[in-house]
């Protein structure tokens, strides 16, 4: 039985990453599960759908199962690719697996958000983190984390407005766009991701950090959750999107591991 694998964190450095031990690793789920309490944009076309094909006794004498399911590509925890707000950028399926499987950093804004519900990263948010953990590495997935999940599936507390088909009121913390902007000039990061709906906040109405990071070709995770449970460093990200050939991005599956 294998203990412990090895992650090439940098996918291309001469050496490997050192081994993390599943036997002692702590996993973390960070993704909602699909239901139909899921929440999606307001102005989402639908939402999720999980129908019952077949449940129950065959006439052979053995139990079978099976569903169809549908679902907005941006709709609960997903992955948006960098095409999502920039054009001629990669799509879901083209995303390389070096940008999804990542040494992970989470900055830690619980305290602006309880205090604004607007509040947006700033670059002096980065310096403060830095000056506790060391300078963000080159090659990072950076998480925002603002203890929004606590409010998941209630979409008047989690969106600030729960208005059917307008998204005109809503109200989030998340990334401003001269943090974001540090972080992918300055710092060199491959990803960035929140626990909140969107990686704009929610009054933006040219989601000008989505034009960032799509322009970067970065890729990005929305409605994470349990980023309490993770270290400022240290964990190591894995964020696989379902592969939508031609997509803008998908229902991903993250979690983290903790040495």
């Amino acid at each position: 039985m294998l203990k412990c694998f090895c992650l090439l964190l940098a996918f291309g450095a001469p050496a490997l990453a050192a081994p993390i031990d599943l036997s002692t690793a702590k996993l973390v789920d960070l993704t909602h599960s699909y239901s139909s309490d899921t929440l999606y944009w307001p102005t989402s076309p639908g939402k999720f759908e999980h129908e019952t094909l077949a449940y129950g006794e065959t006439p052979g004498g053995y139990f079978y199962s099976s569903y169809r399911f549908s679902t907005p590509e941006h709709g609960g925890t997903h992955m948006d690719a960098p095409i999502h707000f920039y054009h001629n950028r990669d799509t879901v399926d083209q995303v390389p697996l070096k940008n999804l499987i990542l040494p992970v950093v989470v900055i830690d804004i619980r305290e602006q958000s309880a205090k604004d519900r607007n509040y947006r990263l700033m670059p002096d948010d980065i310096k403060t983190f830095e000056a506790d953990h060391g300078k963000i590495p080159a090659d990072s997935a950076v998480l925002l984390f603002t203890g929004w999940d606590q409010f998941w599936p209630d979409a008047k507390a989690y969106l600030g407005d729960d208005t059917p088909g307008d998204a005109s009121n809503l109200s989030f913390p998340s990334f401003g766009s001269a943090a974001v902007d540090m972080l992918i000039n300055n710092r060199n990061i491959r990803l960035i991701g929140i626990d909140t709906a969107s990686i704009d906040y929610g009054p933006s109405a040219d989601f000008l950090v989505h034009q960032i990071v799509g322009r970067a070709n970065i890729p990005a995770l929305e409605n994470l959750k349990s980023l309490a449970k993770l270290p400022a460093t240290g964990a190591t990200l894995i964020a696989l999107p379902i592969k939508i050939s031609g997509g803008s991005g998908g229902p991903v599956r993250a979690i983290a591991i903790i040495p």
